[in-house]
């Protein structure tokens, strides 16, 4: 008889099921369907819940159990949505499990964190053990486009009572204290129609974005003169290009979307700031050229967590009780977490899976890993080490 599947891989494997592709993208949906499996989980365990509404039908999902301390709490946040399961390699939403690995989208990232997180909770809940102050559990929508979920629950955050922000995202069991910003734009430049057979009678504002593109990695170049120890580099990459209508006329018009990933000290405004010097001098080399800097499209601040501070220490000391040496780190990818660095809240990433498997065409986790997870979460929602270091400071 095949053994039956421990609670929080079948609580996964119910997640993956449910389609929540981020409504921005192809096939993507509204996450209602997880926000009501995650409140009739906790209902069904008699633990507190509400909704907080971020955009129509769109809702975060917040869980309660009390500590001793109702005057502090630590967040538990992780996310809903996933990104497209266009170009997958396998079912996106019917999980199987193989060779210790469950696959299927946001299997990864980050329904295991979701999951781990889900039942850490009920099982502090459950015990006999009180934790010694609130705990907040988060699920939130619209991480993988434009964090407008962590974005609204941390506009209705008492900040001063927030001991530690957890946030869930694939770190293969290891803290993540350090993670970069980001700002990404529009670069366009405009030319003047023509039909290929006179281009001169034109200007090819492609040609004028070839000017713009050599200035950018030359740039490039002068961000291998800082380093950060846990991030490394800054790093700048057009990921976008789109220009002409058709192969017989000079185009008119070309775009490119640019993605500048930030170290901590670095701002969006002042990033912004140089590369638009840095166009402006294409404008003064190539007279011809004209270009124009959009507004940003997005920006998230860099994450900088002392990896001295008791919260993290406090994870430290958990993994060690569980044989899991894993020292904090720091992740080049961006997450929720940033936003509650940004409010002075002490923020960690942590979760099973890795990131090198999050959005790609046959995305898995590894079980065992998602069941350390949980563990791990339990502890420290009942550790001492947190909150008496806070109080302390």
């Amino acid at each position: 008889m095949t053994a039956p599947m421990p609670a929080v891989l079948q609580t996964l494997a119910d997640l993956i099921e449910i389609n929540s592709v981020n409504p921005n993208y192809k096939s993507g949906v509204p996450e209602a369907d997880v926000v009501d499996y995650v409140e009739t989980f906790f209902q069904q365990r008699s633990i507190k819940t509400w909704r907080q509404s971020v955009e129509p039908h769109r809702e975060n999902l917040i869980a309660l159990v009390p500590g001793r301390d109702r005057q502090r709490k630590m967040i538990f946040e992780a996310h809903m949505d996933t990104v497209s399961v266009d170009g997958m390699t396998i079912p996106p939403f019917k999980p199987v499990v193989k060779d210790g690995r469950m696959f299927g989208r946001g299997a990864c990232d980050t329904k295991s964190g979701l999951a781990g997180m889900m039942h850490a909770l009920a099982d502090v809940a459950e015990s006999s053990a009180s934790p010694p102050c609130d705990l907040w559990f988060v699920a939130t929508v619209d991480e993988e486009f434009a964090y407008r979920g962590v974005t609204a629950f941390c506009r209705e955050l008492a900040v001063e009572t927030c001991v530690v922000a957890v946030v869930a995202e694939p770190t293969e069991l290891q803290p993540v204290v350090a993670s970069k910003g980001l700002i990404r734009w529009v670069i366009e430049t405009t030319g003047k129609a023509a039909h290929s057979a006179k281009p001169h009678l034109g200007v090819n504002a492609i040609t004028s974005m070839v000017h713009v593109l050599q200035a950018l990695e030359h740039d490039n170049l002068q961000l291998s003169t800082r380093s950060h120890p846990l991030l490394g580099n800054a790093t700048c990459n057009v990921g976008v290009i789109r220009g002409g209508v058709q192969v017989n006329l000079v185009p008119a018009s070309c775009r490119v979307e640019v993605d500048r990933r930030l170290l901590p000290g670095e701002t969006s405004e002042l990033v912004f700031q140089h590369y638009q010097a840095v166009v402006d001098q294409v404008m003064l080399d190539y007279p011809q050229v004209h270009a124009v800097m959009h507004p940003p499209m997005l920006t998230d601040l860099p994450l900088e967590t002392p990896v001295e501070c008791p919260p993290v220490q406090a994870m430290v000391q958990v993994l060690a009780e569980l044989g899991c040496h894993r020292p904090p780190a720091g992740m080049p990818f961006g997450s929720d977490a940033s936003k509650f660095g940004a409010l002075g809240i002490p923020s960690l990433i942590f979760g099973p899976g890795s990131i090198d498997q999050a959005h790609t065409a046959s995305e898995f986790v590894d079980c065992q890993q998602v069941l350390t997870s949980q563990e791990v979460y339990r502890r420290y929602m009942l550790s001492e080490y947190v909150l008496e270091a806070r109080a302390g400071d």
